[in-house]
């Protein structure tokens, strides 16, 4: 990220990887809170590209699966995927805006061709490493890194015509506090790095970060950021359609960003489950603005 020229923002408005509505409206309420203007405000090009079109016919129910709306969720990931890809083509770093957060099959699926040993850090509450077996929804927006690991429908695995789009041990999940038990055996499984609550409280968020940039810095040649709005605590961030309380402070995820864009390793990111319907005056898309400040190199003094 040293050296970034132009940073071109894609919507994805989807609301279709869960049933909870709202979050269809995160990337315009993200874009009324000023994202283009405070990432221009720091010398940076910003090319805003739209939004993805979103297929709205689409069937809850399919006959041989329980993943809600499996079809419409595959489509918006391919549109993402090809959009993605092109941006970084461009030579610009692609920043997306949520959306639930099933558009990181999308996502992962455009910007993982460009790179043999992509990393991926996964700030959430939640592991989204649920699959249609393990799923006590059927929500696909509790699947996306489970998906992007090669497991899971074919429909969602293989978008853009390859899997795995990343390797389990380049994967780091910071501020996980609610996961399945199919989750917790496949963590173990896979042996993927993962910073608890219980982690981040105990070592602090200094302390994770230096571990999680050191811990990819060499084996990858790129670092994807997915962070879910939830991954905050609803105190900071209550506009999200899945709180879990007891999450990372607003100052600790600043510390974070600030610490990830002066590693200068994050290649790629997405910003996603912004719900303002379930949100108070914007507050929790006007905190995702302010980290993306810090992500991209605003600084206090």
């Amino acid at each position: 990220m040293a050296k970034l020229n132009k940073i071109s923002i894609i919507g994805v408005p989807m609301d279709l990887g869960q049933l909870r509505r709202g979050v269809d409206m995160g990337p315009s309420a993200i874009r009324y809170a000023g994202v283009k203007e405070r990432l221009e405000a720091l010398e940076i090009e910003v090319e805003d590209c739209g939004d993805i079109e979103i297929p709205r016919e689409h069937s809850v129910h399919s006959k041989d699966t329980n993943l809600k709306n499996l079809k419409a969720v595959a489509d918006a990931s391919l549109n993402l995927a090809e959009k993605v890809d092109e941006v970084i083509q461009s030579g610009s770093f692609p920043l997306v805006l949520g959306g639930d957060h099933s558009i990181a099959i999308g996502t992962l699926a455009g910007t993982s061709k460009h790179y043999k040993n992509l990393g991926v850090i996964w700030y959430d509450a939640h592991g989204d490493l649920n699959t249609a077996e393990t799923s006590p929804t059927g929500n696909i927006h509790g699947m996306p890194l489970a998906v992007s690991l090669g497991i899971g429908h074919s429909d969602l695995t293989d978008i853009y015509g390859y899997a795995p789009k990343v390797k389990p041990e380049n994967i780091v999940i910071i501020g996980a506090r609610s996961l399945d038990d199919g989750e917790k055996e496949l963590i173990k499984e896979k042996g993927m790095k993962v910073y608890t609550m219980h982690e981040v409280d105990r070592l602090g968020m200094t302390k994770v970060i230096e571990e999680t940039v050191d811990y990819l810095k060499e084996k990858t040649d790129g670092v994807h950021l997915s962070l879910d709005l939830d991954g905050l605590d609803p105190n900071d961030a209550p506009g999200v359609g899945t709180p879990v309380i007891g999450g990372i402070s607003y100052r600790e995820s600043h510390l974070a960003m600030e610490m990830l864009e002066e590693s200068g390793i994050i290649t790629s990111a997405e910003f996603v489950e912004v719900n303002p319907i379930l949100d108070e005056k914007n507050k929790t898309a006007s905190v995702a603005v302010a980290l993306m400040g810090s992500l991209f190199g605003e600084k206090l003094l």
